[in-house]
């Protein structure tokens, strides 16, 4: 496929196809009494775990009224449009889709005990009823939500019962609202549309006064951590930290404190509050699990805690550090990684990127996060490790998940395995005007690839709609709060090739006000706005070399390679999609291993700092992955 064809393909649409019903391993030997029963949060850990993963009742209404007849069952967490859901239908933007639970009957331990029901994500706006009463709702279709749904349900302690009701509505990609790669109408880049449920619902039950949200952030110096706890209450706070199963520090709270805001980070530097607490009550909903929309004090507690002689992680170490945090009653568990992200000049004065104060090549490799049987949602927990596993033993240490919010259990994989990520921004945006944000800046980059994406051109970028732009801020802080406590990410991009990309400058310096010590990928691909750590190249078509940047940025080639190699009984459709085709397997490898070996081995003598192939695996008829969409093949080892 030479370049005009292939940017031609880029947003050609299929929709009319009939998609070969693909599967995987996993997904063959999936056990319907037994859906990813794993603790879907090992980033916090409690005791108490109700799943509510498997079968419940569907309907499909054109009307937000509730249905008095339901439609079938449906396999949750997976998609009405997944194979796995046992449903295959699309969800269309005028329709509602409305799912139903009986929870059957639950035991409190005490009488002021609290039920939080918790989402792993629902696409795309979620209303949530318990026995009728409506006691939440949720925009954005990949962030986590929590309800207390404690005061709806029926009858009186200890035992406490109730029917779940989901009304769901969305857009896919006719709206602002963020969707990735999502499309109504499927082709080319672009892949089938995904709706509802799609990550594990469970319930918790914790004490009145509980946790609700925490911070651990190592310092670059990686000596301390700095510590923040959010509470509902007022309430005496603990944290023991374990290396290697043994208690190394405890830090207590007692409930003598003074007031002040964990915004105060900074002044930690100067300060001694090792094995001290300072706290604070701040109305903070973006932490609070309760009614989209209302705000619920939090009482924030932050310390600094040294950490000698740390254990650091890396790829080829990944150690962490187990933490028990309590407040009162209720107890927790944790972990956290000590390493830093930096961009640095090495001795030769490239600007790199430097883990715990040393070079460190990022071998990428990009991961859109799809499934032939189960779309957004991996058929099993082994599935997520085995693609981490798998890309970890080609010799990749970064996976840059792309333009999706993954499942906590996946960020909890890297972490332990060893693999750095680079996280994506959900894009959005109304319908992207592809002469201007895509073919253009491929075929003239130097010329089309620098438009400012300012108010000015708010319409060429797709973002007319200031609710749209408001709605995208918002999610991008919440995404950063949501993995803030990811060991393995060290990266945020924010916007990919101008799909839906706006005031990108001003997104950097929101991102940054978290202190999180992490590098920031402001533009990836095109339409360079000089901010952010990294120089961020997209090149499929034009030989590799590395550009200096005069703001001394690292440079990183974001995406490249795009080798495409079909595999018949392996592809979702007969139409191939990539960007540069090889007939045989033995074609692939021999170009894939020229371009690693040869290519990107010489262009790091020249400062190149990282480099993202495309792709992990294929996805639909864009067949440049390494792996077949169902993971049956690795073409590397055919």
């Amino acid at each position: 496929m030479d370049l005009i064809d292939a940017i031609k393909a880029i947003d050609k649409t299929h929709e009319d196809d009939v998609l070969h019903k693909l599967t995987t391993v996993w997904g063959d030997s999936l056990d319907k009494d037994n859906v990813l029963k794993e603790y879907p949060r090992p980033q916090f850990v409690r005791n108490s775990y109700i799943n509510l993963n498997g079968s419940w009742e569907y309907a499909f209404t054109k009307s937000n009224v509730h249905p008095k007849k339901m439609d079938g069952q449906i396999l949750v967490p997976f998609s009405p449009e997944a194979l796995l859901s046992g449903v295959e239908r699309q969800l269309k933007p005028d329709e509602y889709l409305w799912y139903k639970k009986n929870l059957g009957e639950i035991e409190l331990p005490t009488p002021d005990s609290r039920i939080l029901l918790h989402f792993g994500a629902c696409d795309q706006r979620a209303i949530v009823f318990i026995n009728g009463t409506p006691v939440g709702a949720h925009t954005g279709g990949y962030l986590p939500f929590t309800i207390d749904i404690t005061d709806a349900l029926k009858g009186s302690f200890p035992k406490l019962s109730g029917v779940l009701t989901v009304c769901v509505q969305d857009d896919s990609d006719s709206s602002y609202h963020s969707r990735g790669k999502q499309t109504l109408k499927r082709g080319g880049m672009y892949y089938t549309a995904q709706s509802g449920i799609w990550q594990t619902v469970w319930m918790e039950i914790v004490p009145k006064t509980h946790i609700t949200a925490y911070r651990i952030i190592p310092d670059r110096d990686l000596d301390v951590i700095y510590v923040t706890i959010h509470t509902n209450d007022i309430s005496p706070i603990s944290i023991k930290i374990f290396d290697a199963n043994k208690e190394i520090l405890i830090a207590e709270n007692e409930g003598d404190t003074t007031h002040r805001s964990d915004k105060e980070r900074d002044r930690f530097e100067s300060e001694d509050f090792h094995d001290s607490f300072s706290h604070s009550s701040d109305e903070l909903s973006t932490f609070s699990p309760d009614i989209e929309g209302k705000h619920i004090s939090t009482h924030v507690y932050s310390c600094k805690i040294a950490i000698p002689k740390a254990h650091l992680w890396t790829p080829e170490d990944p150690y962490l550090y187990q933490v028990c945090i309590k407040a009162g009653s209720d107890e927790a568990w944790t972990y956290f990684g000590m390493r830093s992200f930096t961009r640095q000049l090495d001795a030769e004065g490239h600007p790199l990127f430097f883990l715990n104060g040393e070079p460190y090549f990022l071998n990428g490799v990009l991961d859109q996060g799809y499934w032939p049987d189960g779309l957004y949602t991996a058929p099993s927990d082994e599935a997520l490790i085995f693609d981490i596993q798998e890309m970890k033993r080609l010799g990749f240490n970064m996976l840059r998940k792309h333009i999706k919010v993954e499942a906590a259990r996946w960020y909890y994989h890297c972490d332990r395995l060893g693999m750095i990520v680079w996280q994506d921004m959900v894009s959005g945006g109304s319908s992207y005007a592809k002469p201007v944000v895509s073919y253009l800046p491929t075929l003239f980059p130097g010329v089309f690839g620098h438009m400012p994406d300012g108010p000015i051109n708010y319409h060429i970028f797709s973002r007319e709609s200031a609710d749209g732009r408001k709605e995208w801020t918002r999610e991008m802080e919440e995404t950063i709060q949501h993995l803030i406590n990811v060991p393995s990410i060290s990266v945020w991009v924010l916007f990919n090739e101008g799909w839906g990309q706006f005031n990108a400058s001003a997104a950097t310096i929101q991102a940054r006000q978290f202190a999180d010590n992490r590098l920031i990928d402001q533009a990836s691909g095109w339409f360079d706005e000089n901010g952010g750590d990294f120089r961020s190249v997209h090149n499929y078509f034009r030989p590799l070399d590395v550009i200096a940047d005069k703001k001394r940025r690292a440079f990183v080639i974001s995406e490249y390679g795009g080798y495409t190699c079909y595999i018949s009984g392996h592809s979702s459709v007969d139409r191939i999609y990539g960007y540069k085709r090889f007939d045989t397997v033995s074609d692939f490898k021999k170009a894939f291993n020229s371009l690693m070996n040869e290519t990107i081995e010489n262009l790091k003598k020249k400062g190149l700092a990282g480099a993202v192939y495309t792709q992990l695996s294929d996805v639909e008829e864009e067949v440049n992955g390494i792996l077949t969409y169902d993971r049956r093949h690795n073409k590397l080892e055919m």
